[in-house]
């Protein structure tokens, strides 16, 4: 039995407001690409243009991915997403799992993008030259995304949409602008290295895998989006392609501007392809306010999926209650607790000095967020086979199935991708969270237990437990006495019958 609460509405004030389709487009597109982009093509160079081919099997896998949480939208369009999915197919414990795993990506993640925006802040203002400075920088960038979660939904979506806006002009204006000096003497070897074409392809991919997580970000929000069954699907798909497009032009057209040999020492490929388009070096300061806005657009993002996601599997009963709180449409609890756990974790790594150790977290964190992807995939492919016809479309049967399926083979690729460290301390994270998930499931046991017994002077065995007459008044005690007399006779003549 669940003990679910009601889903809030979203529009309580004018400070909540569903988002419609572009903002929902705009939180995908924002959360697939934060800073990744002005590294990547720099990353995959030494593999040769082959990386190219990995980009395009990658965006397949993608855009199926997009197309099952779309599916799985349409028939369960409430806030949670992959938790929500995971449990209607398998119960609370794979929605637990889900919801576990995807909270931790979302704060980890959170601290490593507002460390790695510090970085290209210090471009624009000298921060790195005093620790406090540092550390009040990174988290202000967590900070003020945070309040803008806190003011509202309304608020979320314009900083979403505007930071969307700021970040894909001018990448949009470099990747098509880029085809216009386009060389390919500067493309270099198709296939750099000594290893197979396969190989090349797989361990170009192994860099380029994560740029694709976020896609399920509409679904996480499903509950805050107007017309969920039409419009969750649409986003997923459309910022799902919007953000291909951005990676794959962008990253051809720094092939094709920046010579092989330098892009593969560049630490800021984006910056060495203005340069080269336009001549000067103020393409560094140009890239560094993208980054910068991007990443703070991919904040703002993270952090609401940070708390929608607590927030699904509280109602049922499967995170602390005080989750559920909601204002203005945001969960507010989940939104502070997550800017809290992040602001603690940046502070630690720029204190303690322990590189290492958040390296890994972050790393971590590229397997936590595979999970819900397979979970939800799987549901999916329980749903297909498992006969239900009332979550089949049996138009789609087929299709859908092959989608499924690859986009379930795309997940496993991303598990496959993470490497054996991230794996195993991966699954460190999930077992910690399975003792969380025992004590939350023995609450809500406990109480359901308490919700389903009789009070005494109720139910069928009522008579065993008859009230005290002494703590009844006289005309109570007579009507307690009768009541009793008559059951006796009742239980009498059924046994002499």
């Amino acid at each position: 039995m669940s003990t679910a609460i009601p889903e809030q509405p979203a529009e309580e004030n004018r400070h909540a407001r569903r988002f419609g389709l572009p903002i929902a487009t705009a939180l995908v597109m924002g959360n697939i690409i934060g800073g990744g982009i002005f590294l990547l093509p720099a990353s995959v160079a030494p593999f040769g243009t082959i990386s190219l081919v990995a980009f395009g099997v990658l965006t397949l896998g993608a855009i199926a991915l997009a197309l099952v949480f779309g599916r799985l939208a349409h028939r369960h369009p409430q806030t949670g997403g992959p938790y929500v999915y995971a449990r209607a197919a398998f119960g609370d414990f794979a929605g637990f799992l889900a919801a576990w795993s995807y909270w931790i990506t979302a704060w980890v993640s959170n601290a490593a993008l507002a460390v790695a925006a510090v970085g290209y802040l210090d471009v624009l203002i000298p921060v790195h030259e005093s620790k406090a400075a540092t550390i009040a920088a990174a988290l202000t960038l967590q900070w003020l995304p945070a309040l803008a979660n806190l003011a509202g939904t309304r608020y979320v979506g314009a900083v979403q949409l505007v930071a969307t806006v700021l970040k894909f002009v001018p990448l949009l204006l470099v990747a098509v602008g880029g085809l216009f000096f386009f060389d390919s003497a500067n493309l270099g070897p198709f296939q750099a290295g000594d290893g197979g074409a396969l190989g090349a392809v797989s361990a170009s991919a192994a860099i380029l895998l994560f740029s694709y997580l976020g896609v399920e970000s509409a679904a996480v929000s499903a509950g805050e989006v107007r017309d969920p069954r039409r419009n969750v699907g649409r986003a997923t798909v459309l910022g799902t392609l919007g953000a291909a497009a951005i990676y794959l032009l962008g990253t051809l057209a720094v092939f094709g501007t920046v010579a092989h040999d330098r892009l593969v020492d560049s630490s800021a490929p984006f910056s060495d392809a203005v340069n080269a388009m336009f001549g000067g070096s103020w393409g560094g300061t140009a890239i560094a306010c993208m980054a910068l806005v991007s990443m703070v657009g991919a904040l703002n993002g993270w952090t609401l999926l940070s708390a929608q996601t607590p927030y699904a599997a509280a109602r049922d009963g499967l995170f602390p209650k005080v989750f559920t709180h909601k204002r203005r449409g945001v969960p507010t609890v989940g939104v502070l607790v997550t800017v809290v756990l992040a602001s603690l974790l940046t502070v630690y790594n720029y204190t303690v000095g322990t590189e290492g150790v958040f390296e890994i977290l972050v790393l971590v964190t590229t397997f936590t967020a595979t999970v819900p992807y397979l979970l939800s995939t799987a549901a999916q492919i329980y749903f297909l086979l498992s006969g239900r016809p009332e979550r089949v479309d049996r138009a789609r049967l087929i299709r859908d199935g092959v989608l499924a399926a690859a986009a379930f083979g795309f997940s496993m690729w991303l598990v496959a991708g993470s490497g054996y460290a991230a794996v195993y301390q991966g699954v460190l994270f999930l077992f910690a969270g399975v003792l969380v998930y025992a004590w939350m499931s023995a609450r809500k046991a406990r109480r359901e237990t308490e919700a389903a017994t009789p009070m005494p002077g109720t139910g069928p065995d009522s008579l065993s437990v008859p009230v005290p007459t002494q703590a009844l008044g006289p005309m109570q005690a007579q009507a307690q006495a009768a009541k009793t007399d008559g059951a006796s006779e009742r239980v009498n003549s059924g046994a002499s019958a």
